[in-house]
């Protein structure tokens, strides 16, 4: 059973209204950091003992610097917000410098055997990833009403960073659109009739504001859930979007018998977006604003993947006249 000072934690986190993947991130770590000092509880703990548990994820564990740093910010909101004794800018500790891997991008052909692959309840989804270059989780917390048909766009709001941006929708999508709004309507419509049905999950100054919009179409998931399930935060009955496992499984299958030997999770499809944009001619500021990044220089990783790639130098063994080497067909 969770402790006590691990629930109030939570319990803090959801009325601040961190998404649940950040709380289970968050708890993880903490519940990690106690771990590493033998239980003791952290109010117990100084700075230093912080330095410690940091740099062994650094030295013992060979944690990535973007894991190390997910470390320290939960220990960062735990010492500010619940123990309220926030830690110093100070802290000496041995920082990750692991490399970070190069994203692997798949051709358009695998694309193309990936989709095919799909099961039929997934494919608007996963086609959604790989069409707008969203992340798993902007994907599944599209609301029907940040579709925009006139424009041919989506809006996507407070992903990561908090910031708010629109991307391409793919002219192929539309039609599979309206259909699923056709579902989520009808799901609507039967809900409704539910007594305990207490509508679909809203920010909570957007939940004070529209007290009617929990039951309007347009705020609903466009991607819901096929059950209705109790919200952990106010112990309503609601219909939440579909849980990012079954996606992460779709594409994963789909994967496998498209015969794609690559490791392929759906932000391998955020990559191939981003990579394929600039094969087509896309300028790097553009696929940065597509994919959100605040610094250029994160997209342009994506021109590194172009120009280590066949497209960006010729192997010499190519230039080598082929008289000069024999030829595989006859190695025995």
């Amino acid at each position: 059973m969770k402790s006590p000072f691990l629930s109030m934690i939570q319990e803090h986190m959801y009325t601040q209204r961190y998404a649940k993947s950040t709380i289970s991130c968050y708890l993880y770590w903490i519940t990690a950091f106690i771990r590493f000092h033998n239980l003791l509880h952290p109010k117990t703990l100084d700075e230093e003992a912080v330095e410690q548990f940091l740099s062994h994820l650094a030295n013992q564990q060979n944690v990535a610097a973007n894991t190390q740093a997910q470390a320290l910010n939960a220990l960062v909101y735990m010492y500010k917000e619940i123990i309220k004794q926030p830690l110093s800018l100070s802290l000496k500790f041995n920082k990750s410098h692991r490399q970070q891997k190069l994203p692997i991008v798949l051709t358009e052909r695998e694309i193309v055997a990936l989709l095919t692959h799909c099961p039929h309840q997934h494919l608007l989804a996963v086609s959604l990833l790989y069409g707008s270059g969203l992340r798993l989780m902007e994907v599944l917390r599209l609301r029907v009403q940040d579709i925009d048909f006139d424009y041919h766009c989506i809006r996507i709001w407070q992903s990561k960073g908090g910031k708010n941006r629109v991307v391409t929708l793919a002219a192929h999508l539309i039609e599979p659109l309206h259909q699923q709004i056709k579902v989520v309507s009808a799901y609507l419509q039967r809900d409704i009739q539910n007594k305990q049905y207490a509508g679909v999950w809203l920010p909570h100054k957007l939940r004070d504001k529209y007290k009617s919009a929990n039951k309007q179409l347009g705020w609903h998931y466009l991607l819901p859930s096929h059950k209705l399930s109790i919200d952990p935060e106010t112990q309503q009955l609601r219909r939440h979007h579909l849980d990012p496992r079954q996606i992460q499984r779709a594409v994963k299958t789909s994967a496998t018998r498209g015969k794609i030997t690559k490791p392929v999770t759906p932000h391998t499809l955020r990559h191939s977006f981003a990579t394929h944009l600039l094969q087509n001619g896309a300028d790097i500021r553009t696929v940065q604003a597509q994919l959100g990044h605040t610094d250029v220089r994160t997209t342009q990783i994506y021109t590194h993947v172009i120009q280590q790639g066949a497209q960006g130098v010729t192997s010499p063994l190519s230039k080598i006249a082929t008289d000069q080497i024999t030829p595989f067909s006859k190695v025995k």
